[in-house]
């Protein structure tokens, strides 16, 4: 489906900051952000996995959909978005490593990897895996975080990781994707959010 707006400029220009959307932000370390451009609403859990994947040692960027419904409105493709604190946090950082929700019903469950950094993408993959994550290529090349244009590719190095989870995956890890339900985090959240750490300390 088509995004409602070409960027971020459109959206804020429809949308109201602190009422349908937030931004968080924390910068730190020079080497890795972490980055959810679709989080909140938008695509549930994944701004979530960033914060607690980032900590105290990674730079972290979640754009929240804050709406009750329809949040998909404020969906703004990887590679068109655009959104200045993000592209500030990514231009002080060497990678980014992406989360996404994926939503397909044909693509079958798991992590998807995507990103041009495919060092660092076995490293992800084999933390993931060693958790009991399946982890594969999208079988959707629109979904496989290859153009240099995509946010995953936009720190220094040129270079970055892009995770899609599918939906399945995200419910395993909350009570339920309800910003309630969002609350209440189960076992298979702190063994993502920590393979992912792990496999960024690896990297250092």
């Amino acid at each position: 489906m088509a995004d409602t707006y070409a960027n971020f400029d459109e959206l804020s220009r429809n949308e109201t900051a602190g009422v349908d959307y937030r931004i968080l932000l924390r910068q730190a370390g020079a080497a890795f952000a972490i980055v959810a451009p679709h989080g909140g609403g938008i695509e549930p859990g994944t701004s979530e996995l960033a914060d607690a994947a980032a900590g105290d040692e990674h730079s972290f960027y979640a754009f929240l959909g804050l709406k009750r419904s329809g949040n998909a409105v404020l969906h703004v493709t990887a590679t068109h978005f655009d959104e200045p604190l993000c592209l500030t946090v990514i231009a002080r950082s060497g990678v980014v490593v992406t989360l996404h929700g994926e939503h397909g019903t044909d693509d079958g469950e798991g992590v998807f990897l995507g990103g041009l950094d495919d060092a660092l993408g076995q490293r992800v993959r084999a933390a993931l895996e060693a958790r009991g994550f399946e982890v594969r290529r999208h079988p959707d090349p629109g979904l496989q975080g290859r153009e240099p244009t995509n946010l995953c590719n936009r720190g220094t190095s040129g270079r970055g990781v892009q995770l899609e989870l599918s939906r399945a995956v995200r419910e395993q890890m909350f009570e339920s994707l309800t910003r309630e339900g969002r609350q209440h985090r189960k076992p298979r959240f702190d063994d993502f959010a920590g393979a992912l750490r792990a496999a960024l300390l690896d990297a250092c």
